[in-house]
């Protein structure tokens, strides 16, 4: 009998324990803190007043009213991002953030909510042409460095201008760095304002910032001087980078994301915002 009361007040106790951390688990889901940089326009901007806007920002509103939590956008520099909400300061990045293997092995992700490719901006005065139409690459380099060569004899001597720490970088160091200069920058704005005073001849990013560039300043003589680059390179597209062993999280932002895609809500935002549809590839 004292055996089976112990057993009983263990189990008792699990069970208690259990109800605590769901319960736990779903205020921590009542409000969603969620980190941006603010300052990587058409993605994500902040206002005047301390407000965020753009894309990213839009589609969040909707789709935290869909999840019926109350999110909180936060600014946080890019670099600061991922180690930020590692270390509990936030509960989700969102930041045209790319899935790749390399991030996966200390954060996971939402399904996507953009599938953008990438390309090459330059001053139309300077004449730098390298080529147009698309290209689409496979994340291998044995496999992608044919499809690169004509790219690569156009860049030679080149200085290219990228921001640190993206996919992006990686792959302009691997396929171009024996034939041009390449210059990082911490922030988006810093390679196109060098590229503007002829600090630089070409600037990479994907193309959804830089056709929010140039619609922005119509007049400031960028043009697009390359073929959009897409495909598995890029990974599975841009989504929310969340914390690993969060499965309620993941599978409420994931549902709440393929409906937006379901009833195009997403294309729509896509084409206010970028002037292109981004929606992902169906899963």
């Amino acid at each position: 009998m004292k055996n089976k009361k112990i057993e009983f007040a263990v189990c008792s106790l699990l069970m208690l324990f259990a109800s605590c951390s769901l319960n736990a688990q779903a205020k921590d889901l009542e409000t969603i803190q969620i980190a941006t940089e603010g300052v990587y326009e058409p993605w994500n901007r902040t206002l005047p007043d301390g407000s965020f806007d753009g894309f990213e920002p839009e589609m969040a509103k909707v789709l935290c009213e869909r999840m019926q939590v109350r999110c909180k956008i936060v600014a946080q520099d890019w670099d600061g991002l991922i180690p930020g909400l590692r270390a509990g300061k936030f509960d989700v990045v969102m930041d045209a953030l790319a899935i790749s293997e390399e991030r996966r092995k200390v954060i996971d992700f939402s399904r996507p909510y953009t599938k953008a490719p990438a390309t090459f901006i330059a001053l139309q005065s300077s004449g730098v042409d390298l080529g147009r139409g698309t290209l689409h690459l496979r994340g291998k380099p044995e496999l992608d460095t044919p499809a690169v060569d004509d790219l690569r004899n156009r860049l030679k001597g080149k200085l290219i201008g990228i921001v640190s720490g993206t996919v992006y970088s990686k792959f302009i160091h691997e396929q171009f760095g024996e034939v041009a200069t390449i210059r990082e920058y911490k922030t988006p704005p810093e390679p196109l304002m060098d590229l503007k005073n002829g600090r630089v001849d070409v600037v990479f990013e994907d193309l959804g910032f830089l056709a929010g560039e140039m619609q922005r300043a119509s007049d400031s003589g960028l043009v697009l001087v390359g073929p959009a680059i897409n495909g598995p390179i890029w990974g599975e597209g841009e989504a929310f980078g969340i914390r690993k062993d969060e499965p309620e999280l993941k599978a409420r932002l994931d549902a709440a994301i393929a409906s937006l895609i379901a009833d195009g809500t997403i294309s729509e935002l896509s084409r206010k915002w970028f002037k292109h549809d981004f929606t992902p590839p169906s899963q």
